[in-house]
């Protein structure tokens, strides 16, 4: 009896076809937006000690005490595979003894997280993130740096329309403190309507309470007070700066009072990218500042600030919006007999030599190699047939247009741009070689040479 097909492990995708390209597409763009911020692109391990995320992320937050995936290795070490990437980055940052110098640091990373959670649309237990640190750097224009830096790559992506940003301050430590007792008396005189997790979350940090899922909690807490009654003067001006700054770099926003983050280590700035079009995931983006993590980690104190955001869910928004990047199209390369394969592969690497994309079927007659070029998708065949190699000519088909014409080898390429369905980098290329073999090239001065030889100046 035939065993079923193994599947993936619940939780898991395989990335295929027009998703991967869409998850490529994402992580690309980010990366070269957050170039151009003057980010540098970091890689950590995976898995990390457990204490990295144990210590940085607080044990009454709902990754720590119920979504870390955790165990010991072979020496008896407790392993975690990484739930997000901000502790790692930190953790990096002081065991490469980097906390001393060349602040403030930015970092980009992509990647692969883990988390134990029910699987959802746009929810994985493994998904990735992409995400910014700017570490070391207290003041307020980078909090807003790091969120314009976010909304260019969604804007460069083109899923921006729909999406919201929404802002909060969590304030400085002693702002916390008188907001926290504020909760502690509010919430303590509903605790018996608070849901297990909150009245565990009220001795230890009610500030999570407002973060609750629960319909039970959701309720009360929209008559909980905000921290806004109790900012110091120091914490309101630092939000204030923050705003102004936002507004000068031209990202809208609207304030959020609820916005409090999942993770224990954030302060001051708070913030989301929302949207209607996930469903229940409108989180598209999110992150804000931390000044006490990598202190953590056993560095020094140092300010930071920064966002994660799910691959996944800014992919769908992609689909959604029409926005799949296309599959570059090849020129399929059909030699006529093995005698002709020495030939196709010589044109096939020079094609490839020069950006083009190019295939070449290894069996099949050629109309069968024709159809495999229609199911790839390519936009051109080149056909060498023993006839046609004899006379040092080729077959060129526009296989959109049905047509086709013999042109020799060393025209190959001028026939294959005037097809008009080379992939786009390949024919910029093209293009540049044929003004070259056109004699337009800018160090080319002959024409512009007197009779004596000396340049002729305009």
């Amino acid at each position: 009896m035939a065993q079923a097909p193994l599947q993936p492990a619940r939780g898991t995708h395989d990335l295929i076809g027009a998703e991967f390209r869409r998850h490529h597409h994402v992580i690309e763009v980010a990366r070269r937006i957050a170039a151009l911020y003057g980010f540098e692109e970091w890689a950590t391990p995976i898995f990390e000690d457990t204490r990295v995320f144990a210590r940085g992320l607080g044990d009454t937050s709902d990754v720590v005490s119920k979504e870390m995936y955790s165990f010991a290795d072979r020496g008896g070490e407790s392993i975690t595979l990484r739930p997000e990437n901000t502790a790692g980055v930190c953790r990096a940052l002081v065991s490469n003894g980097l906390t001393q110098s060349n602040l403030p640091r930015k970092v980009f990373y992509a990647g692969p997280m883990f988390r134990y959670e029910r699987p959802q649309k746009g929810r994985y237990r493994q998904f990735h993130q992409i995400g910014i640190e700017v570490l070391g750097a207290a003041e307020p224009l980078a909090d807003a740096e790091v969120i314009a830096c976010g909304w260019h790559i969604q804007q460069e992506l083109g899923i921006d329309e729909g999406t919201v940003l929404e802002i909060n301050t969590l304030g400085d430590a002693a702002s916390r403190e008188a907001y926290r007792a504020a909760l502690i008396a509010y919430f303590a005189a509903h605790r018996d309507a608070l849901s297990e997790d909150s009245r565990t979350r009220l001795e230890k940090n009610p500030l999570r309470i407002l973060d609750s899922k629960d319909p039970k909690d959701k309720a009360l807490v929209a008559g909980a007070p905000t921290i806004h009654d109790h900012l110091t003067a120091e914490a309101a001006g630092f939000y204030a700066a923050v705003k102004r700054h936002l507004d000068a770099f031209e990202v809208p926003f609207r304030e959020n009072p609820r916005i409090v983050r999942g993770l224990d280590y954030y302060s001051h700035t708070a913030f989301e990218f929302v949207t209607d079009r996930l469903g229940a995931q409108g989180t598209v983006m999110g992150g804000g500042r931390y000044n006490g993590l990598v202190e953590e980690m056993g560095g020094p104190p140092t300010p930071s600030v920064g966002w994660a955001a799910g691959v996944e869910r800014l992919s769908l928004l992609l689909e959604a919006a029409g926005l799949t990047p296309a599959a570059p199209r090849p020129v399929a390369i059909i030699p006529i007999g093995e005698a002709a394969e020495p030939a196709a592969i010589d044109v096939l690497q020079s094609l490839r030599d020069y950006g083009v994309v190019a295939e070449i079927a290894y069996r099949g007659n050629m109309k069968r190699r024709l159809e495999r070029a229609n199911r790839i998708g390519a936009g051109a065949a080149v056909i060498l047939g023993e006839e046609e190699l004899a006379a040092g000519m080729a077959v060129v088909r526009n296989l959109d247009a049905g047509s086709q014409e013999r042109v020799a080898l060393p025209d190959l390429l001028r026939a294959l741009a005037e097809t008009g369905v080379v992939e786009s980098a390949a024919q910029a290329m093209l293009n540049s070689i044929l003004e070259e073999e056109l004699g337009d090239d800018p160090e080319d001065t002959d024409a512009d040479t007197d009779e004596d030889g000396d340049e002729g100046r305009a």
